[in-house]
C-alpha cells in the first residue's frame, strides 16, 4: 500500500513537473508503468490526418470553403413597394448541380433576375468568378460566362432550329458561317440534329424547351441557371432533357435549376435548397428536404406535416 502511494505522489510530482515547464504537452498513462506524452504539434498532426482521410461531401466542401464560384451577398430585391427578397444570402460552388425549390411566388424567378442582371438588387451585391457583377446588363454578364433560360420560351418563330442556336453562338464566335457551324454541334448534344433546318414555329412544347437550352448554351456558359425547363412535359420527354442535362453538367458546366418537376430535382441536384416568401427555410440533399416539416407546410399550408406524419401513423397500425 505504501509502494502504491508513493508511484501516485511520483506520478503527480511528473504531471506537476510537466505544467510548471511550460511545454504544450498532454501527458496521460498508458499500460504498465510507461507514461505517453505527446506534443500539441502532434496531436494536431494526428487530427490533421484523421481529417484527411474522413470521407468527402463536394456539394458541403463547396459550400464552406473560402471560394466561391458565385456569391450572393445580403441581396434585398422587389417590385414597387413590394419586397420579395430581403437580406438574401447564398454560395455556389463551382461544379455543382444544385436546385432551387419552393412555391409559386416564393421570389425563385426574381432570384435568377438579379444573378443574370435583368433586374438590379436594392441592396446587396453579387459576384461571379471572382468578379462583382451587381448592376451589370445581362448581355455583359452573358460573355463572362453566366446565361439563363426562361419559364416562357420564346423563339425566332420565323427562323430555323439552327439559326435560333446561332444567335447565341453569336455572342462567342464570329461571323455567320462560324455560328451555324457552332449551331451545329449544340444541336447534337440536346438531341436536334434532325431538326436544324426545322422551322422554329413548329416545335413542339418539348422541342422549344430543347431549342431554349440550347440556345444558352451556344453562348459556352460556365454557369447556367435553368428556370423550369422540365415544366408542360411528360415523363418520357421528362427522362430525355434530364439526360441532356446530366450530359451538359458532365461537361464541365455549372447548373442551377428552378425546378417543380421532383423527378428532375431527384436525379439532378447534389445539394437542394428550398425558398418561402423571400426567405431560405430549408437546404441539403434532395432527399432530405422533401421530408422537411417546414418545406412540407410551404407546399400543403399549415398543418400539412403534422396530418401526413398522423396519415402515415394509422397506415402503419
Amino acid at each position: 500500500m505504501a509502494e502504491e502511494t508513493k508511484k501516485t505522489k511520483a506520478g503527480k510530482k511528473s504531471a506537476a513537473k510537466n505544467t510548471k515547464s511550460g511545454k504544450d504537452e498532454i501527458s496521460g498513462y498508458g499500460s504498465g508503468s510507461v507514461d505517453v506524452v505527446m506534443s500539441v504539434d502532434q496531436v494536431a498532426a494526428e487530427a490533421a490526418l484523421i481529417a484527411e482521410s474522413a470521407p468527402k461531401i463536394p456539394e458541403l466542401e463547396a459550400l464552406t470553403s473560402g471560394e466561391a464560384f458565385v456569391s450572393l451577398n445580403n441581396l434585398r430585391a422587389g417590385y414597387g413597394k413590394m419586397e420579395i427578397l430581403h437580406d438574401f444570402n447564398l454560395r455556389i460552388g463551382k461544379g455543382q448541380s444544385l436546385c432551387l425549390i419552393g412555391p409559386n411566388g416564393a421570389g425563385k424567378t426574381t432570384l435568377f433576375a438579379l444573378i443574370s442582371g435583368f433586374l438590379k438588387p436594392d441592396s446587396g451585391a453579387v459576384t461571379f468568378n471572382g468578379a462583382a457583377i451587381t448592376g451589370q446588363r445581362p448581355h455583359q454578364i452573358c460573355h463572362k460566362g453566366l446565361v439563363r433560360t426562361f419559364q416562357v420560351v420564346q423563339p425566332f418563330a420565323g427562323l430555323t432550329v439552327r439559326e435560333n442556336i446561332a444567335v447565341g453562338a453569336h455572342t462567342r464566335v464570329a461571323g455567320r458561317a462560324a455560328a451555324l457551324a457552332a449551331a451545329g454541334e449544340i444541336a447534337q448534344m440536346v438531341g436536334m440534329g434532325a431538326q436544324l433546318d426545322q422551322s422554329a414555329g413548329d416545335l413542339t412544347i418539348a422541342g422549344r424547351k430543347r431549342l431554349e437550352l440550347a440556345r444558352a448554351l451556344a453562348t459556352g456558359p460556365k454557369l447556367l441557371l435553368l428556370d423550369e425547363v422540365m415544366a408542360g412535359l411528360n415523363a418520357t420527354e421528362i427522362a430525355d432533357l434530364v439526360a441532356v442535362v446530366r450530359k451538359i453538367r458532365d461537361s464541365g458546366v455549372t447548373i442551377f435549376l428552378i425546378e417543380h418537376v421532383m423527378q428532375a430535382v431527384m436525379s439532378l441536384s447534389d445539394y437542394t435548397y428550398v425558398l418561402n416568401h423571400g426567405a431560405m427555410i430549408a437546404e441539403g440533399q434532395p432527399s432530405q428536404v422533401t421530408k422537411d416539416p417546414n418545406v412540407i407546410e410551404a407546399y400543403l399550408g399549415h398543418g400539412a406535416a403534422k396530418r401526413l406524419l398522423a396519415m402515415e401513423a394509422t397506415a402503419d397500425a
